[in-house]
């Protein structure tokens, strides 16, 4: 079997960056935004369509969700404040969150509302000069991003506020929800796992996202430890989603390599196209292994060796953990995509469902309002019939 040829050493979990400490104090899901392993080949020339118009629109037949749009501002101010600190638009700058080849995660305060904000900061120019496949830029991410984000609002996801993107300025800011928490595996590492209880409910709000994501035709591709964030009371949000794709209808085939390799499904390693809702779920299988155990179950020194183990070896698990547990576990990291469990077979789980009952899909606006058009359309149909 082919794997796809990286040159890239894949290290331990604790050395991939998601079970690593941010650099302040102040835990974030941002803290490694930019560590994403795949290959990235500099472009020989800027791509003329993406520098010429940037465009963050969804398509006009995508649903959104979202009680209040997200903010789109042309211009920007770069300044002090009083006290010295430097200023984007309104936001006052607090300290760097995360930084790296792509650009930067800065914790922001509004000086109208005094609230924080994570506030990504890239440079046009560079993004369009990074390839991160033969036909997409790393600007291609980006726009793809904010148009995913854009139409959505969930509880379990990470709120896009506002973009700023000046066109004399070759500065781009996406200012997002600060999430003043936790990430969800940041204690495993020195205790091996945080615990069934923990882990059921951080996983009860993965799927509760999950399925969000799933029903309005959207792949994360991205699902891993360190883009899920706990908030200080508990709930978990999804971020990160610059390798998410929106697909139509039920046709959720993907052919770009996803985010992670130690997240990988088995069906993706072999550099053919893949379903990405089940890739999602074998991912959301890798993170539950990982909470419960304190680590990834495929893992070595070297990327060929990770993808070999992906596909070849056998899951181990723990022979102390509850029956029930070992079977959910079974059954999303089963090799075959095909025989692998849904989401919406997780939800209803045994184990996931326990005390806490199932999981009751959200009810977003964008539903709402289908069911609504549904049912007066309904009504018309049945006023035109004969009495």
């Amino acid at each position: 079997m082919m794997f796809p040829d990286y040159d890239q050493e894949v290290r331990c979990c604790s050395c991939l960056g998601f079970l690593q400490k941010p650099i302040k104090s102040m835990d974030s899901l941002f803290a490694s935004l930019f560590a994403r392993d795949r290959q990235i080949e500099d472009a020989d020339e800027e791509s003329d369509s993406e520098n010429a118009s940037f465009s963050y629109f969804p398509p006009k037949d995508r649903p959104i969700c979202r009680d209040v749009p997200v903010k789109e501002t042309v211009r920007l101010k770069l300044d002090k404040d009083s006290d010295g600190k430097k200023t984007v638009n309104e936001y006052i700058r607090l300290y760097t969150i995360a930084s790296g080849s792509y650009g930067k995660v800065v914790l922001y305060e509004n000086s109208i509302d005094g609230k924080p904000y994570a506030i990504k900061a890239f440079y046009k120019s560079r993004l369009s000069k990074v390839r991160v496949s033969p036909s997409e830029t790393a600007m291609t991410d980006v726009l793809r991003e904010v148009s995913i984000m854009k139409t959505l609002q969930h509880p379990n996801i990470v709120n896009l506020i506002e973009v700023i993107d000046d066109p004399e300025s070759d500065n781009l800011y996406l200012v997002l929800e600060f999430v003043d928490g936790k990430r969800i595996c940041d204690a495993s590492i020195t205790t091996g796992g945080i615990g069934e209880y923990t882990s059921r409910q951080y996983l009860r709000d993965i799927i509760a996202g999950l399925m969000y994501l799933h029903a309005h035709n959207i792949i994360h591709g991205d699902i891993k430890p360190e883009n899920l964030l706990v908030t200080k009371n508990g709930r978990v949000k999804i971020g990160d989603f610059g390798v998410s794709k929106a697909f139509e209808g039920n046709n959720d085939e993907i052919a770009r390599s996803p985010g992670t390799p130690v997240f990988t499904a088995p069906e993706c390693c072999t550099g053919s196209k893949y379903h990405g809702k089940a890739a999602d779920t074998w991912a959301l299988g890798v993170t539950l292994y990982c909470m419960i155990v304190g680590f990834c179950p495929f893992i070595s020194d070297c990327l060929q060796d990770v993808y070999n183990k992906i596909v070849y070896s056998p899951l181990d698990i723990p022979k102390q953990l509850d029956p029930n547990l070992k079977d959910l576990l079974k059954r999303l990291l089963c090799k075959d995509p095909k025989q692998r469990i849904s989401l919406e077979m997780v939800a209803n789980h045994p184990w996931v469902v326990m005390e806490e009952g199932r999981i009751i899909p959200f009810s977003c606006k964008c539903q709402n309002e289908n069911a609504a058009e549904e049912s007066t359309s309904q009504a018309e149909k049945h006023s035109l019939l004969p009495t």
